[in-house]
């Protein structure tokens, strides 16, 4: 049986969803689009079946905790996803908020708002952090810590960063994140 192959995006709220769509849209993949919401509104089961259901093998999926600094529902269904042997998580964009008192994750790499690669995390606004950090920190990315995931590559706040991200101009920083961990498996077609 061949596993459904997700990237999971750290971030679902309305402004989130139109550019994750658009992102999917210029790479020719599915967003799971019922998985936006601040917090994520389906169910880890429910997310699940859709993509099941569905007939492509590769899905953008959105998950949120709406700011709540231990685990929330956005984080509870990275787990289930990253323990479930039907599915593959190919990479996480890890999306950096002003969440206070967690913990933040290693990132592989992110991508700054100018859309160049950095080599450390990124601040909302899609800024390079001080040299000697190395964790972006966010409501939805502390799970990360204890699962083994591919790619992470670190974004601001998605559709947003200035200008930078709007789904109108393209969703650039986001898809060019998205497309990262694409490359990281081979799968450039997209």
């Amino acid at each position: 049986m061949n596993k459904k192959k997700i990237i999971i995006i750290t971030d679902g709220d309305k402004v989130a969803r139109k550019t994750i769509e658009k992102a999917g849209e210029k790479l020719g993949l599915r967003t799971i689009s019922s998985s936006a919401g601040n917090p994520t509104p389906l169910s880890a089961e429910e997310l699940k079946q859709q993509i099941i259901e569905a007939p492509q093998d590769l899905f953008l999926v959105m998950v949120d905790d709406a700011g709540e600094r231990k685990k929330g529902s956005g984080e509870s269904i990275l787990e289930t996803f990253k323990q479930d042997e039907h599915f593959s998580v190919l990479g996480v964009v890890a999306v950096a908020s002003n969440t206070d008192q967690v913990e933040g994750v290693p990132v592989n790499f992110s991508i700054t708002r100018e859309g160049k690669i950095h080599q450390g995390p990124v601040d909302k606004e899609g800024n390079p952090e001080p040299e000697g950090r190395s964790k972006i920190k966010g409501d939805t990315v502390d799970i990360l810590n204890g699962l083994t995931i591919p790619l992470i590559v670190g974004i601001g706040d998605i559709g947003k960063m200035g200008q930078a991200d709007d789904y109108e101009q393209g969703a650039n920083i986001t898809t060019r994140a998205i497309k990262e961990i694409l490359n990281f498996h081979g799968l450039s077609k997209y």
